[in-house]
């Protein structure tokens, strides 16, 4: 009976219920349990489960660049980096929000360590993540608009709860990247949130994305209310050339 107890419960998926149950029988837990605290012990371990479930497929389809922690982020580090301002953001209320964040300073600082970190909490609360690379973003966006698939990706992008833009500002934006850009924006203003990192800082972004009024609508909807961290100090990178940057974070 138990085995069959145990191929419905596979069949139904309850696959946290199933290991639980296989354990109090091999344990003999089972009988020493009433049927209330085994119900209770079924139900709180498929709970468990799902959450790691899908847990695993959010980080899964974000797609990050890092795997990366917020207890693992180096706070002694001269980088001017506010522990309690950032500890504030890891709780990930203004993605609750729909709040932005703007992460800047010199190549190497471990500004995107520190995106994913924020990108990988903001996972753990449940919260569907995207992090994009700018320079590949654009370039997949445009060849969307070539091969019909361009629809599809800015309405995957819509319906992050959280969208990460990594590395923004490398190069100025070219009339193309500008509108995708804005519809980016447009779509996500007031409804979702977006962080950004660059090593350039936020008052040079009108140069970055070029044509005054196009840069003034983008800017007012991203930086408007937006969390900022200015990182500054030397590279990381430069410190422990040797050493990829996950690594650097964990041990600087």
């Amino acid at each position: 009976m138990n085995e069959q107890t145990m191929g419905k419960m596979k069949t139904m998926k309850l696959y946290g219920m199933v290991r639980a149950f296989h354990t109090s029988l091999q344990s003999g837990n089972a009988d020493k349990c009433t049927a209330d605290e085994l119900v209770s012990i079924l139900v709180d371990s498929e709970w468990d489960d799902r959450a790691n479930r899908k847990l695993d497929r959010n980080v899964k389809n974000a797609r990050f660049r890092y795997k990366a922690a917020v207890e693992q982020i180096n706070f002694d580090t001269p980088r001017e980096l506010n522990k309690n301002h950032l500890l504030r953001l890891a709780d990930c209320d203004f993605v609750n929000k729909k709040e932005n964040v703007l992460i800047t300073g010199s190549t190497g600082i471990g500004k995107s360590y520190i995106a994913s970190a924020i990108g990988h909490q903001a996972c753990s609360l449940g919260y569907k993540v995207l992090y994009e690379h700018t320079s590949k973003l654009f370039a997949r966006l445009k060849m969307g608009k070539a091969d019909g698939t361009y629809l599809k990706e800015i309405t995957k992008m819509e319906k992050q709860d959280l969208l990460i833009i990594d590395d923004f500002g490398i190069q100025p934006l070219d009339q193309q990247s500008r509108t995708i850009l804005m519809e980016i924006i447009e779509d996500r203003h007031g409804k979702r949130s977006t962080l950004f990192t660059s090593q350039v800082p936020v008052n040079q972004w009108h140069e970055v994305i070029g044509e005054q009024t196009i840069a003034d609508a983008i800017l007012d909807r991203i930086i408007h209310d937006a969390h900022r961290l200015e990182l500054k100090g030397e590279s990381m990178r430069k410190k422990r050339s040797t050493l990829p940057e996950e690594i650097i974070e964990n041990e600087i």
